[in-house]
């Protein structure tokens, strides 16, 4: 089941404000064992929210999207996820407690709205401020606050998606390889992936001017006994081709 992730918000589509939660997404999956296979960035309008949401709705992946989900004019994530499941809206017990508990004399009718979720959606908690996000089978809805979403999403997978955790593992190996051009590279490149068919290769050209000499990160990633075998093949494919190689940087 592919992870996949939305990004919804004006301001990170203006260049307003820089999103974090990209890279964060990428971590939280990986100390899981998961990867992330998409990411969609988009603005707040539902006209382009609610096809995104109703063509992802119809796959297998999990998906997480952040943003969207207040009860301001600007907010059209709830909305667009209704719409493109095909119900309605309606006030969540669930959340409509939440909500409560945490306003309590202070509850007003548009802080009531944001516990208004798609029929048939399930809460996600929010350790921050108990507002609720909310889940429409395997979408997950958390706001764009990165304080609340990333505790949220994270629940989302110990509590939902345990099963999955670390079953295909996956390494990762690199070398930087000098005198050769990318084209160079390519058939080398086919030709490892043609006999290994656990992992994929990637190059990573670097044009010199970060200081440091022109060359191009060649690597493998995907089954560790693969990766191990399919890099020495590489190290030889670079020096039959008449490069010259050194180790790659350091896995984090």
């Amino acid at each position: 089941m592919p992870f996949g992730a939305i990004i919804i918000g004006d301001e990170i589509i203006r260049g307003k404000r820089h999103d974090k939660h990209f890279a964060k997404t990428v971590e939280i999956l990986a100390a899981r064992g998961l990867k992330l296979s998409w990411a969609l960035y988009l603005a707040d309008e539902r006209g382009i929210i609610t096809p995104t949401l109703a063509r992802t709705m119809k796959t297998e992946d999990i998906v997480f999207s952040f943003g969207g989900i207040g009860a301001t004019p600007d907010d059209h994530t709830r909305q667009c996820a209704a719409a493109a499941a095909g119900v309605e809206l309606y006030l969540h017990p669930e959340a409509e407690t939440e909500i409560r508990a945490r306003f309590g004399g202070e509850l007003t009718p548009l802080r009531l709205h944001m516990g208004e979720f798609p029929r048939g959606a399930s809460i996600i908690p929010n350790p921050y401020n108990r507002i609720p996000g909310f889940s429409l089978g395997h979408h997950h809805f958390v706001p764009g606050f990165p304080v609340m979403a990333w505790p949220m999403i994270e629940w989302v997978l110990d509590t939902k998606y345990r099963h999955l955790f670390h079953q295909q593992p996956e390494s990762e190996a690199s070398i930087l390889v000098y005198s050769l051009p990318e084209s160079g590279i390519t058939p080398l490149m086919t030709d490892v992936e043609a006999r290994y068919a656990q992992l994929k290769s990637f190059s990573l050209p670097s044009m010199g001017d970060d200081g440091v000499r022109r060359h191009i990160e060649l690597g493998v990633r995907g089954f560790p006994a693969e990766v191990v075998l399919a890099i020495e093949d590489m190290k030889k494919g670079v020096i039959e081709l008449g490069g010259t190689w050194e180790p790659g940087p350091k896995k984090k």
